[in-house]
Protein backbone atom coordinates (compact mmCIF):
# COMPACT_ATOMS: atom_id res chain seq x y z
CA UNK A 1 0.00 0.00 0.00
CA UNK A 2 2.66 2.63 1.10
CA UNK A 3 4.84 1.47 -1.89
CA UNK A 4 1.99 2.12 -4.49
CA UNK A 5 1.10 5.48 -2.65
CA UNK A 6 4.18 6.91 -3.41
CA UNK A 7 4.55 5.69 -6.71
CA UNK A 8 1.25 8.03 -7.48
CA UNK A 9 2.52 10.80 -5.42
CA UNK A 10 5.61 10.82 -7.60
CA UNK A 11 4.05 13.24 -10.42
CA UNK A 12 2.70 15.82 -7.91
CA UNK A 13 -1.36 15.85 -8.38
CA UNK A 14 -1.33 20.24 -9.88
CA UNK A 15 -4.94 21.95 -9.07
CA UNK A 16 -6.20 25.34 -10.41
CA UNK A 17 -8.42 28.10 -8.98
CA UNK A 18 -10.51 29.12 -11.64
CA UNK A 19 -12.01 33.14 -11.57
CA UNK A 20 -14.72 32.22 -9.07
CA UNK A 21 -11.92 30.43 -7.05
CA UNK A 22 -13.18 26.94 -7.71
CA UNK A 23 -10.49 24.02 -6.84
CA UNK A 24 -9.90 21.71 -9.28
CA UNK A 25 -8.34 19.10 -11.10
CA UNK A 26 -5.50 19.97 -13.42
CA UNK A 27 -5.82 16.87 -15.79
CA UNK A 28 -2.70 17.87 -17.97
CA UNK A 29 -0.17 17.08 -14.85
CA UNK A 30 -1.54 13.77 -13.77
CA UNK A 31 0.03 10.56 -14.43
CA UNK A 32 -1.58 7.50 -16.25
CA UNK A 33 -0.40 6.44 -12.57
CA UNK A 34 -3.57 7.70 -11.54
CA UNK A 35 -5.40 5.30 -13.45
CA UNK A 36 -4.20 2.32 -11.05
CA UNK A 37 -7.45 2.27 -8.72
CA UNK A 38 -9.67 2.51 -11.61
CA UNK A 39 -7.97 -0.48 -13.45
CA UNK A 40 -8.06 -2.12 -9.71
CA UNK A 41 -11.80 -1.47 -9.17
CA UNK A 42 -12.33 -3.13 -13.20
CA UNK A 43 -10.07 -6.02 -12.94
CA UNK A 44 -11.32 -6.95 -9.60
CA UNK A 45 -15.25 -6.95 -11.00
CA UNK A 46 -13.46 -8.63 -13.84
CA UNK A 47 -11.77 -11.41 -11.59
CA UNK A 48 -13.14 -11.88 -7.79
CA UNK A 49 -16.44 -13.37 -9.38
CA UNK A 50 -14.98 -15.96 -11.44
CA UNK A 51 -12.07 -17.20 -9.06
CA UNK A 52 -13.97 -16.60 -5.83
CA UNK A 53 -17.49 -15.76 -6.18
CA UNK A 54 -18.38 -16.45 -2.87
CA UNK A 55 -15.84 -13.86 -1.42
CA UNK A 56 -17.18 -11.43 -3.67
CA UNK A 57 -20.46 -12.15 -3.17
CA UNK A 58 -20.06 -10.88 0.55
CA UNK A 59 -17.33 -8.41 0.44
CA UNK A 60 -17.97 -6.73 -2.75
CA UNK A 61 -18.81 -3.38 -1.20
CA UNK A 62 -15.78 -3.59 1.10
CA UNK A 63 -13.10 -4.30 -2.20
CA UNK A 64 -15.41 -1.46 -3.81
CA UNK A 65 -14.70 0.89 -1.17
CA UNK A 66 -10.72 -0.32 -0.53
CA UNK A 67 -10.54 0.75 -4.69
CA UNK A 68 -11.97 4.39 -3.79
CA UNK A 69 -9.81 4.83 -0.67
CA UNK A 70 -6.27 4.00 -2.60
CA UNK A 71 -7.23 7.24 -4.81
CA UNK A 72 -8.99 9.50 -1.82
CA UNK A 73 -5.83 8.92 0.46
CA UNK A 74 -2.78 10.23 -2.03
CA UNK A 75 -5.48 12.53 -3.27
CA UNK A 76 -5.06 14.30 0.27
CA UNK A 77 -1.60 14.17 0.20
CA UNK A 78 -0.82 15.69 -2.92
CA UNK A 79 -3.65 17.93 -3.72
CA UNK A 80 -4.83 18.60 -0.48
CA UNK A 81 -8.37 18.66 1.72
CA UNK A 82 -9.67 21.36 -0.22
CA UNK A 83 -9.49 19.73 -4.04
CA UNK A 84 -10.42 16.39 -2.85
CA UNK A 85 -13.33 17.78 -1.36
CA UNK A 86 -14.25 19.70 -4.16
CA UNK A 87 -13.80 16.29 -6.93
CA UNK A 88 -15.93 13.86 -4.18
CA UNK A 89 -18.62 16.74 -4.11
CA UNK A 90 -18.84 16.86 -7.50
CA UNK A 91 -18.88 13.43 -8.72
CA UNK A 92 -21.16 12.85 -6.01
CA UNK A 93 -23.70 15.70 -6.04
CA UNK A 94 -23.89 15.82 -9.54
CA UNK A 95 -23.39 12.21 -11.14
CA UNK A 96 -23.26 9.80 -8.71
CA UNK A 97 -26.88 10.56 -6.29
CA UNK A 98 -28.88 11.53 -9.61
CA UNK A 99 -27.81 8.40 -11.56
CA UNK A 100 -28.66 6.31 -8.38
CA UNK A 101 -31.86 7.92 -7.54
CA UNK A 102 -32.63 7.22 -11.68
CA UNK A 103 -31.66 4.00 -11.46
CA UNK A 104 -33.60 3.13 -8.21
CA UNK A 105 -36.79 5.16 -9.56
CA UNK A 106 -36.74 2.90 -12.36
CA UNK A 107 -35.86 -0.53 -10.95
CA UNK A 108 -38.52 0.07 -7.51
CA UNK A 109 -41.02 1.63 -10.26
CA UNK A 110 -40.60 -1.42 -13.30
CA UNK A 111 -40.39 -4.04 -10.59
CA UNK A 112 -43.66 -3.46 -9.37
CA UNK A 113 -45.50 -4.29 -13.29
CA UNK A 114 -45.94 -8.01 -13.43
CA UNK A 115 -47.01 -9.30 -17.07
CA UNK A 116 -49.17 -12.12 -16.65
CA UNK A 117 -50.58 -15.18 -18.91
CA UNK A 118 -48.72 -17.71 -20.76
CA UNK A 119 -45.72 -16.85 -22.36
CA UNK A 120 -43.42 -19.47 -23.37
CA UNK A 121 -39.71 -19.30 -23.78
CA UNK A 122 -39.90 -20.18 -27.56
CA UNK A 123 -37.51 -18.08 -30.34
CA UNK A 124 -40.19 -15.78 -31.76
CA UNK A 125 -41.27 -14.92 -28.35
CA UNK A 126 -37.97 -14.16 -26.95
CA UNK A 127 -37.37 -12.40 -30.36
CA UNK A 128 -40.88 -10.14 -29.87
CA UNK A 129 -39.71 -9.24 -26.23
CA UNK A 130 -36.71 -8.51 -27.02
CA UNK A 131 -37.63 -6.09 -29.84
CA UNK A 132 -40.14 -4.51 -27.92
CA UNK A 133 -37.75 -3.86 -25.52
CA UNK A 134 -35.57 -2.14 -28.47
CA UNK A 135 -38.36 0.06 -29.16
CA UNK A 136 -39.34 1.38 -25.78
CA UNK A 137 -35.57 1.82 -24.98
CA UNK A 138 -35.44 5.29 -26.96
CA UNK A 139 -38.47 6.38 -25.26
CA UNK A 140 -38.31 5.36 -21.63
CA UNK A 141 -34.41 4.53 -21.26
CA UNK A 142 -32.67 1.83 -21.47
CA UNK A 143 -32.59 1.34 -17.98
CA UNK A 144 -36.31 1.68 -17.60
CA UNK A 145 -37.10 -1.09 -20.46
CA UNK A 146 -34.34 -3.48 -19.23
CA UNK A 147 -36.36 -3.21 -15.82
CA UNK A 148 -39.63 -3.68 -17.46
CA UNK A 149 -39.08 -6.70 -19.52
CA UNK A 150 -36.07 -8.87 -18.31
CA UNK A 151 -37.88 -10.69 -15.28
CA UNK A 152 -41.09 -11.61 -17.86
CA UNK A 153 -38.23 -12.89 -20.26
CA UNK A 154 -36.41 -14.58 -17.58
CA UNK A 155 -40.02 -16.27 -16.46
CA UNK A 156 -40.71 -16.84 -20.26
CA UNK A 157 -37.38 -18.95 -20.33
CA UNK A 158 -37.43 -20.60 -16.96
CA UNK A 159 -37.39 -24.09 -18.56
CA UNK A 160 -35.23 -23.51 -21.12
CA UNK A 161 -31.92 -25.35 -20.65
CA UNK A 162 -30.02 -22.52 -22.92
CA UNK A 163 -30.96 -18.94 -21.92
CA UNK A 164 -27.80 -17.40 -21.11
CA UNK A 165 -27.59 -16.24 -25.01
CA UNK A 166 -31.37 -14.41 -24.24
CA UNK A 167 -30.18 -12.25 -21.44
CA UNK A 168 -27.05 -11.16 -23.64
CA UNK A 169 -28.69 -10.17 -26.68
CA UNK A 170 -31.03 -8.39 -24.50
CA UNK A 171 -28.31 -6.67 -22.98
CA UNK A 172 -27.36 -5.38 -26.42
CA UNK A 173 -30.47 -4.50 -27.93
CA UNK A 174 -32.47 -3.54 -24.98
CA UNK A 175 -30.14 -2.14 -22.43
CA UNK A 176 -27.74 -0.17 -25.06
CA UNK A 177 -28.80 -0.15 -29.04
CA UNK A 178 -32.04 0.33 -28.26
CA UNK A 179 -31.67 3.72 -26.76
CA UNK A 180 -30.64 5.54 -29.66
CA UNK A 181 -32.83 7.30 -30.89
CA UNK A 182 -34.10 9.97 -28.11
CA UNK A 183 -32.34 12.10 -25.42
CA UNK A 184 -34.20 9.87 -23.08
CA UNK A 185 -32.59 6.52 -24.44
CA UNK A 186 -29.35 6.93 -22.75
CA UNK A 187 -27.24 9.66 -20.71
CA UNK A 188 -24.62 10.35 -23.28
CA UNK A 189 -27.79 11.37 -25.44
CA UNK A 190 -29.34 13.69 -22.56
CA UNK A 191 -26.17 15.32 -22.62
CA UNK A 192 -26.05 16.60 -26.13
CA UNK A 193 -29.61 17.53 -25.81
CA UNK A 194 -28.57 19.40 -22.58
CA UNK A 195 -25.44 21.01 -24.54
CA UNK A 196 -27.73 22.41 -27.38
CA UNK A 197 -28.46 19.08 -30.04
CA UNK A 198 -32.34 19.08 -31.04
CA UNK A 199 -34.16 16.80 -29.72
CA UNK A 200 -35.25 15.02 -32.29
CA UNK A 201 -31.77 15.32 -34.84
CA UNK A 202 -30.94 12.27 -32.70
CA UNK A 203 -34.25 10.52 -34.14
CA UNK A 204 -33.35 11.13 -37.50
CA UNK A 205 -29.43 11.46 -37.32
CA UNK A 206 -29.58 7.79 -35.57
CA UNK A 207 -32.65 5.88 -37.13
CA UNK A 208 -30.69 4.40 -40.12
CA UNK A 209 -27.43 3.14 -37.95
CA UNK A 210 -29.30 1.70 -35.24
CA UNK A 211 -32.06 0.23 -37.39
CA UNK A 212 -28.89 -1.78 -38.86
CA UNK A 213 -28.05 -2.85 -35.62
CA UNK A 214 -30.63 -4.38 -34.31
CA UNK A 215 -32.12 -6.18 -37.73
CA UNK A 216 -28.80 -7.61 -37.61
CA UNK A 217 -28.33 -8.76 -34.07
CA UNK A 218 -32.49 -9.65 -33.75
CA UNK A 219 -31.88 -12.00 -37.05
CA UNK A 220 -28.58 -13.68 -35.27
CA UNK A 221 -30.55 -14.30 -32.40
CA UNK A 222 -33.30 -15.44 -33.80
CA UNK A 223 -31.38 -18.20 -35.72
CA UNK A 224 -29.33 -18.99 -32.93
CA UNK A 225 -32.30 -19.28 -30.26
CA UNK A 226 -33.64 -21.48 -33.00
CA UNK A 227 -30.89 -23.45 -33.26
CA UNK A 228 -30.14 -24.16 -29.41
CA UNK A 229 -33.86 -24.81 -29.15
CA UNK A 230 -34.18 -27.64 -31.73
CA UNK A 231 -30.94 -29.32 -29.85
CA UNK A 232 -32.65 -29.30 -26.68
CA UNK A 233 -33.58 -32.48 -24.88
CA UNK A 234 -37.18 -31.33 -23.90
CA UNK A 235 -39.08 -28.25 -24.57
CA UNK A 236 -42.01 -26.77 -22.09
CA UNK A 237 -44.70 -28.52 -22.08
CA UNK A 238 -47.89 -26.85 -23.88
CA UNK A 239 -49.87 -24.69 -21.55
CA UNK A 240 -53.73 -23.56 -22.36
CA UNK A 241 -53.43 -20.22 -23.44
CA UNK A 242 -53.95 -17.87 -21.39
CA UNK A 243 -54.96 -14.17 -22.33
CA UNK A 244 -51.84 -11.53 -21.44
CA UNK A 245 -52.34 -8.96 -18.97
CA UNK A 246 -50.68 -6.41 -16.49
CA UNK A 247 -51.12 -6.00 -12.79
CA UNK A 248 -49.74 -2.90 -11.15
CA UNK A 249 -50.42 -1.23 -14.03
CA UNK A 250 -50.63 2.53 -11.91
CA UNK A 251 -46.79 2.04 -12.19
CA UNK A 252 -46.66 2.65 -15.47
CA UNK A 253 -48.12 5.93 -14.82
CA UNK A 254 -45.58 6.09 -12.55
CA UNK A 255 -43.35 5.31 -15.47
CA UNK A 256 -44.27 8.17 -17.09
CA UNK A 257 -43.65 10.34 -14.90
CA UNK A 258 -40.23 9.47 -14.53
CA UNK A 259 -39.80 10.05 -18.00
CA UNK A 260 -41.84 13.71 -17.36
CA UNK A 261 -39.25 14.52 -14.55
CA UNK A 262 -35.82 13.95 -16.47
CA UNK A 263 -37.61 15.82 -19.55
CA UNK A 264 -38.36 19.20 -17.08
CA UNK A 265 -34.81 19.03 -15.94
CA UNK A 266 -33.68 19.34 -19.89
CA UNK A 267 -36.18 22.00 -20.81
CA UNK A 268 -37.17 24.08 -17.61
CA UNK A 269 -34.52 26.30 -16.72
CA UNK A 270 -35.47 28.92 -13.53
CA UNK A 271 -31.64 30.54 -13.47
CA UNK A 272 -31.43 29.03 -9.53
CA UNK A 273 -28.81 27.47 -8.42
CA UNK A 274 -27.68 26.68 -5.17
CA UNK A 275 -23.27 26.21 -4.55
CA UNK A 276 -22.39 23.55 -1.90
CA UNK A 277 -18.62 24.13 -1.82
CA UNK A 278 -18.40 25.41 -4.75
CA UNK A 279 -20.64 22.81 -6.85
CA UNK A 280 -23.10 24.51 -8.54
CA UNK A 281 -26.62 22.76 -8.34
CA UNK A 282 -29.32 24.05 -10.19
CA UNK A 283 -32.92 24.20 -8.89
CA UNK A 284 -34.30 21.90 -11.97
CA UNK A 285 -31.94 18.84 -10.94
CA UNK A 286 -32.92 18.96 -7.76
CA UNK A 287 -36.35 19.17 -8.21
CA UNK A 288 -36.51 16.11 -10.51
CA UNK A 289 -34.50 13.91 -8.23
CA UNK A 290 -37.05 14.71 -5.69
CA UNK A 291 -39.82 13.66 -8.03
CA UNK A 292 -38.28 10.82 -8.69
CA UNK A 293 -37.57 9.96 -5.21
CA UNK A 294 -41.39 10.99 -4.15
CA UNK A 295 -42.56 8.33 -7.15
CA UNK A 296 -40.35 5.50 -5.87
CA UNK A 297 -41.92 5.73 -2.66
CA UNK A 298 -45.51 6.01 -4.33
CA UNK A 299 -44.56 2.76 -6.11
CA UNK A 300 -43.42 1.08 -2.92
CA UNK A 301 -46.19 1.73 -1.23
CA UNK A 302 -49.11 1.60 -3.63
CA UNK A 303 -48.03 -2.15 -5.22
CA UNK A 304 -48.86 -5.21 -3.40
CA UNK A 305 -46.19 -7.20 -2.49
CA UNK A 306 -47.51 -9.97 -3.89
CA UNK A 307 -46.95 -8.72 -7.29
CA UNK A 308 -43.42 -8.24 -6.58
CA UNK A 309 -42.75 -11.53 -5.24
CA UNK A 310 -43.79 -12.63 -8.30
CA UNK A 311 -41.32 -10.84 -10.32
CA UNK A 312 -38.47 -12.36 -7.72
CA UNK A 313 -38.48 -8.74 -6.66
CA UNK A 314 -35.09 -7.81 -4.22
CA UNK A 315 -32.62 -4.83 -3.38
CA UNK A 316 -29.96 -7.12 -3.87
CA UNK A 317 -29.22 -5.92 -7.73
CA UNK A 318 -29.86 -1.73 -6.69
CA UNK A 319 -27.47 -2.39 -4.09
CA UNK A 320 -24.82 -4.25 -5.55
CA UNK A 321 -24.55 -1.65 -8.55
CA UNK A 322 -24.75 1.43 -6.13
CA UNK A 323 -21.66 0.18 -3.69
CA UNK A 324 -19.50 -0.91 -7.07
CA UNK A 325 -20.43 2.70 -8.85
CA UNK A 326 -19.46 4.59 -6.18
CA UNK A 327 -15.99 3.30 -6.41
CA UNK A 328 -15.92 3.47 -10.43
CA UNK A 329 -17.63 6.99 -9.70
CA UNK A 330 -14.89 7.80 -7.39
CA UNK A 331 -11.76 6.07 -9.13
CA UNK A 332 -13.23 7.25 -12.62
CA UNK A 333 -12.10 11.34 -11.34
CA UNK A 334 -8.66 11.13 -12.73
CA UNK A 335 -9.31 8.85 -16.11
CA UNK A 336 -12.19 12.00 -16.63
CA UNK A 337 -9.77 15.25 -16.26
CA UNK A 338 -6.84 13.47 -18.17
CA UNK A 339 -9.04 13.13 -20.86
CA UNK A 340 -10.42 16.58 -20.73
CA UNK A 341 -7.23 17.70 -20.82
CA UNK A 342 -6.73 16.76 -24.46
CA UNK A 343 -3.39 16.92 -25.74
CA UNK A 344 -1.84 18.28 -23.02
CA UNK A 345 -3.11 15.15 -20.95
CA UNK A 346 -1.21 11.53 -20.89
CA UNK A 347 -4.02 10.47 -23.40
CA UNK A 348 -2.71 12.87 -25.76
CA UNK A 349 -2.33 9.61 -28.31
CA UNK A 350 -6.41 9.33 -27.82
CA UNK A 351 -6.98 12.79 -28.69
CA UNK A 352 -4.87 13.52 -31.56
CA UNK A 353 -5.59 10.06 -33.53
CA UNK A 354 -9.70 11.28 -34.23
CA UNK A 355 -8.30 14.55 -36.69
CA UNK A 356 -5.68 15.46 -38.53
CA UNK A 357 -4.89 18.90 -40.91
CA UNK A 358 -7.61 17.85 -42.97
CA UNK A 359 -10.24 17.70 -39.93
CA UNK A 360 -12.21 15.20 -37.65
CA UNK A 361 -11.67 11.33 -39.05
CA UNK A 362 -14.76 10.21 -38.21
CA UNK A 363 -14.38 6.30 -38.19
CA UNK A 364 -11.74 7.54 -35.52
CA UNK A 365 -13.86 9.00 -33.38
CA UNK A 366 -16.61 6.49 -33.02
CA UNK A 367 -14.28 3.82 -32.33
CA UNK A 368 -12.02 5.69 -30.17
CA UNK A 369 -15.73 7.03 -28.35
CA UNK A 370 -17.03 3.53 -28.39
CA UNK A 371 -13.68 1.93 -26.71
CA UNK A 372 -13.61 4.71 -24.20
CA UNK A 373 -17.70 4.30 -23.36
CA UNK A 374 -16.62 0.17 -23.00
CA UNK A 375 -15.15 0.35 -19.75
CA UNK A 376 -15.11 3.97 -18.44
CA UNK A 377 -18.53 6.18 -18.03
CA UNK A 378 -20.33 6.41 -21.64
CA UNK A 379 -21.81 10.37 -20.68
CA UNK A 380 -18.41 12.15 -19.78
CA UNK A 381 -16.59 10.33 -22.72
CA UNK A 382 -19.15 11.48 -24.89
CA UNK A 383 -18.71 15.09 -23.60
CA UNK A 384 -15.31 15.07 -23.76
CA UNK A 385 -15.21 14.04 -27.58
CA UNK A 386 -18.54 16.32 -28.14
CA UNK A 387 -16.19 19.18 -27.03
CA UNK A 388 -12.81 17.95 -28.99
CA UNK A 389 -14.91 18.39 -32.10
CA UNK A 390 -15.61 21.93 -31.50
CA UNK A 391 -18.21 21.81 -28.89
CA UNK A 392 -20.77 24.07 -31.02
CA UNK A 393 -24.08 22.38 -31.56
CA UNK A 394 -25.32 24.16 -34.41
CA UNK A 395 -21.69 23.24 -36.57
CA UNK A 396 -22.17 19.52 -35.58
CA UNK A 397 -25.76 18.99 -36.19
CA UNK A 398 -24.90 20.76 -39.72
CA UNK A 399 -21.38 20.69 -41.94
CA UNK A 400 -19.75 18.42 -38.69
CA UNK A 401 -23.21 15.88 -38.42
CA UNK A 402 -21.22 12.58 -39.32
CA UNK A 403 -18.60 13.26 -36.74
CA UNK A 404 -21.60 14.28 -34.22
CA UNK A 405 -23.25 10.77 -35.23
CA UNK A 406 -19.74 8.89 -35.07
CA UNK A 407 -19.70 10.40 -31.55
CA UNK A 408 -23.15 9.83 -30.50
CA UNK A 409 -23.18 5.66 -32.10
CA UNK A 410 -19.93 4.97 -30.20
CA UNK A 411 -21.04 5.96 -26.90
CA UNK A 412 -24.40 4.50 -27.45
CA UNK A 413 -23.33 1.36 -29.03
CA UNK A 414 -20.31 0.13 -27.48
CA UNK A 415 -21.92 0.63 -24.05
CA UNK A 416 -22.88 -3.19 -25.33
CA UNK A 417 -19.11 -4.45 -24.75
CA UNK A 418 -18.83 -4.85 -21.76
CA UNK A 419 -21.19 -4.89 -18.15
CA UNK A 420 -20.05 -1.84 -16.99
CA UNK A 421 -20.30 0.02 -20.35
CA UNK A 422 -23.83 1.35 -19.09
CA UNK A 423 -25.73 0.92 -16.05
CA UNK A 424 -28.36 -1.26 -16.58
CA UNK A 425 -25.86 -4.33 -17.90
CA UNK A 426 -24.81 -4.96 -14.56
CA UNK A 427 -28.05 -4.59 -13.16
CA UNK A 428 -29.51 -7.25 -15.87
CA UNK A 429 -26.82 -9.58 -15.07
CA UNK A 430 -27.43 -9.55 -10.89
CA UNK A 431 -30.98 -10.26 -11.56
CA UNK A 432 -30.68 -12.75 -13.94
CA UNK A 433 -28.19 -14.23 -11.55
CA UNK A 434 -30.63 -14.24 -8.63
CA UNK A 435 -33.24 -15.96 -11.07
CA UNK A 436 -30.75 -18.84 -11.13
CA UNK A 437 -28.70 -17.69 -14.63
CA UNK A 438 -25.18 -18.57 -14.27
CA UNK A 439 -24.27 -15.13 -16.39
CA UNK A 440 -20.70 -15.07 -18.03
CA UNK A 441 -17.78 -13.73 -15.88
CA UNK A 442 -16.35 -10.58 -17.17
CA UNK A 443 -14.36 -11.73 -19.33
CA UNK A 444 -16.37 -14.23 -20.51
CA UNK A 445 -18.98 -11.90 -21.79
CA UNK A 446 -16.37 -9.36 -23.39
CA UNK A 447 -14.33 -12.52 -25.15
CA UNK A 448 -16.99 -14.98 -25.61
CA UNK A 449 -20.18 -12.77 -26.22
CA UNK A 450 -19.61 -8.96 -27.56
CA UNK A 451 -16.20 -9.21 -29.36
CA UNK A 452 -17.03 -12.18 -31.88
CA UNK A 453 -20.99 -11.16 -32.23
CA UNK A 454 -20.95 -7.07 -31.90
CA UNK A 455 -17.13 -6.13 -32.85
CA UNK A 456 -17.35 -7.23 -36.51
CA UNK A 457 -21.03 -5.75 -36.83
CA UNK A 458 -19.54 -2.23 -35.52
CA UNK A 459 -16.61 -2.82 -38.67
CA UNK A 460 -19.65 -3.11 -41.13
CA UNK A 461 -20.96 0.46 -39.01
CA UNK A 462 -18.13 2.14 -38.94
CA UNK A 463 -17.10 1.03 -43.12
CA UNK A 464 -20.75 2.01 -43.91
CA UNK A 465 -21.36 5.13 -41.82
CA UNK A 466 -18.29 6.78 -41.04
Amino acid sequence: MKILISILLLPVMAFASGSSGTPHLDGANLSILWVIPFAGILLSIAGFPLVAPHFWHRNFGKISAFWALLLIVPFLFSAGFSVTLYELLHVGLLEYIPFIILLLALFTISGGVQLTGSLVGKPIVNTGVILIGTILASWMGTTGAAMLLIRPLIRANKDRQNKVHVIVFFIFLVANIGGSLTPLGDPPLFLGFLKGVDFFWTTSAMFVPMLFMAVCLLAIFFAFDTFLYNREESHPAPVSPEKLGIKGSLNLLLLVGVIGGVLLSGFWDPHISFDVYHVHMELQNIVRDILLLGLTVASWKMTSQTIREANEYTWFPIVEVAKLFAGIFITIIPAIAILKAGTDGALSAVINSVSNEAGPINYMYFWATGILSSFLDNAPTYLVFFNTAGGDPSLLMGDLSQTLLAISAGAVFMGANTYIGNAPNFMVKSISESSGIEMPSFFGYLFKWSMPILIPLFLLVSYIFF
